[in-house]
């Protein structure tokens, strides 16, 4: 069955993005995937499906490039947000976002982040600011729950982190019952991060937005900067402001690159 796509980006991070809320569309694991696949299918990151919603504009669901379904993408939500073309609210499995565009920038109310254990999840409980882990030279994380659950590293030289190699053992180590997105930052200023994120089900990826409002939570609450603080990604920079008690915004560009028609995938 054919379906009409957006194919979308956030500093590189990229998406097919189907709206269905007039015409529904079946998508499962396996259709996921090959969709996703970048030489058989359209390609991109992550699937992002638009549907009507009973408690929003518009409801979100995500399926990352190995067909796992997931709670939240702050990059997507700029995508749609830019879609939607207006102040708008975004029901995600991750909670209820809200949205504001202001040309190509797109700036995403994240809802407050979570850390207790159990909202990661953990499998056991710990001090989620200090975890009593390591793996090689990567120690002492901190975990958030931002719709979707993070470890959050903070180094010397994130480039010199061979997260091609931890990344997949720290996003499938049995302490995270869901995986992990996995982080390593390095605090630049007291006002800008550099970040690089392995995404679960997807690998390195040039851009995190979520992982993003995770590491500059984690580098807030631990005195390691101030708000508002840029994350600097491989792919572009973000702007992100909390402060405790506070819900997180996220501001960043979208692109739209094309628009186009696929049949049998």
């Amino acid at each position: 069955m054919s379906f009409r796509f957006h194919k979308m980006h956030g500093l590189g991070n990229d998406f097919v993005v189907i709206d269905a809320r007039e015409n529904p569309v079946a998508i499962d694991a396996a259709r996921a995937r090959a969709i996703a696949d970048r030489r058989e299918g359209i390609g991109c990151d992550q699937l992002i499906l638009i549907e009507p919603s009973d408690v929003a504009d518009a409801r979100m669901r995500i399926w990352n490039a190995d067909g796992g379904e997931v709670e939240a993408c702050g990059n997507a939500s700029r995508a749609v947000a830019l879609l939607l073309g207006r102040q708008s609210t975004l029901e995600t499995l991750g909670g209820t976002l809200q949205l504001a565009v202001d040309g190509a920038l797109a700036t995403v109310d994240m809802g407050s982040p979570r850390f207790g254990w159990d909202e990661i999840p953990l499998a056991y409980a710990m001090d989620t600011a200090h975890l009593p882990v390591g793996w090689d030279e990567l120690n002492d994380p901190a975990t958030v729950n931002v719709g979707n659950p993070h470890i959050i590293f903070f180094v010397e030289d994130t480039d010199a982190v061979d997260l091609e190699r931890l990344g997949p053992q720290i996003e499938h180590d049995p302490l995270f019952p869901n995986r992990v997105n996995v982080n390593v930052a390095t605090v630049e200023a007291p006002d800008r991060i550099r970040l690089r994120v392995w995404e679960r089900g997807v690998g390195e990826t040039r851009a995190c937005g979520t992982g993003a409002c995770a590491t500059a939570v984690a580098a807030i609450r631990s005195g390691r900067v101030e708000s508002p603080v840029t994350i600097a990604l491989p792919g572009g920079e973000l702007l992100i402001d909390w402060a405790p008690g506070a819900s997180i915004s996220m501001s960043g560009p979208a692109t739209h690159v094309y628009t186009g028609e696929a049949e049998d995938l």
